[in-house]
């Protein structure tokens, strides 16, 4: 059975989940630091074919009114670009408040502010994830 992979995409970090092999439950896998535009990628691609990923799904972070700013329009320039270098399925969901409410959630665990910055990206991916299985099951 093939896993779903979802990504928060930002200019400087992408939170990286993946789905169990069932498709039910998500969890935070990585972030990868953006520094060159070939690597991201050929980590992305090593993801979907290391973990068999049939469908990656990648956050819109709209604004509170439903707009798109400047984070929504790179996140769909980024699944335009992987679109173009991946065959798999690509998806994008609206992820207000998956940043807050993961941020939330690293808060009320006792993080420490370094840690919760290192893990925010991922929590916010496999929030994003576990929204798109949970409307899809």
């Amino acid at each position: 059975m093939s896993r779903y992979l979802a990504l928060d995409i930002g200019k400087r970090r992408i939170g990286i989940a993946l789905s169990d092999a069932l498709n039910i439950t998500a969890q935070g896998f990585d972030v990868i630091i953006q520094d060159n535009l070939e690597e991201t990628l050929g980590t992305i691609k090593s993801l979907v074919d290391r973990y068999a990923i049939s469908k990656i799904i990648i956050g819109m972070p709209l604004n509170m009114n439903g707009t798109k700013g400047e984070s929504a329009r790179f996140a769909e320039g980024f699944a335009d670009i992987l679109k173009r270098e991946l065959s798999v399925d690509i998806e994008m969901i609206d992820e207000r408040l998956t940043t807050v409410q993961g941020e939330r959630l690293l808060l009320e665990a006792g993080l420490s502010r370094k840690k919760r910055r290192a893990s925010i990206d991922k929590i916010a991916a496999q929030l994003i994830l576990q929204t798109y299985l949970d409307l899809n099951a």
